[in-house]
């Protein structure tokens, strides 16, 4: 049965059965914090689990290596929203041991695309149209300056309170140990 057809089967059992009753909660989180991690899958739970979180403590942005490079980005954007519309009052960027992005080839990526039938002149057209693509998809060596500089730009933000903490974390993806890089209450 393809994945679609099985998700929505589920789904509609979900439904029926009101499974969702012990999900429910208000879009404001009750921790007041927003959480910016990897969508690595070994965090899916672990993470949550590891930070004594549950289903409505927090917001949740994921995205590849928990970066956040442009600050006038959609996570950027996601961490205001938070903040200013949410009622997030905290910022945690966490970051993890053994990250896809740290081997990120920004090279065999795109030959990868070429593989998976993108023509070489959309790449070429990207190039010239001034996109870097190489250094957009460059990851990084080390998860906690990753994880220093994504604090860093959500901290340095203009649009950013300076009253909220921004803390920056990497966890195990085996253990669910946190260890701090950055330590919003005192931040320089």
């Amino acid at each position: 049965m393809p994945l679609l057809n099985e998700i929505l089967n589920y789904n509609h059992s979900f439904v029926e059965e009101k499974s969702y009753e012990a999900y429910q909660t208000t879009k404001f989180p009750d921790k007041r914090m927003v959480v910016v991690s990897c969508m690595d899958t070994r965090l899916v739970e672990l993470l949550p689990r590891a930070m004594n979180l549950r289903n409505g403590d927090f917001k949740l942005i994921k995205n590849a290596g928990a970066v956040i490079s442009h600050p006038f980005g959609s996570v950027m954007r996601s961490i205001l929203v938070a903040v200013y519309e949410l009622q997030a009052d905290e910022v945690f960027v966490i970051g993890h041991h053994q990250c896809g992005m740290s081997s990120v080839d920004p090279t065999k990526l795109i030959e990868k695309f070429k593989e998976r039938g993108i023509p070489e002149n959309t790449i070429d057209t990207l190039k010239y149209s001034g996109i870097q693509i190489e250094k957009w998809l460059e990851g990084f060596d080390s998860v906690e300056e990753s994880v220093d500089n994504s604090v860093e730009v959500v901290r340095q933000h203009p649009l950013m309170p300076a009253d909220v903490p921004v803390h920056g974390l990497v966890i195990s993806p085996e253990t669910g140990k946190l260890d701090l890089v950055k330590d919003g209450y005192n931040a320089e």
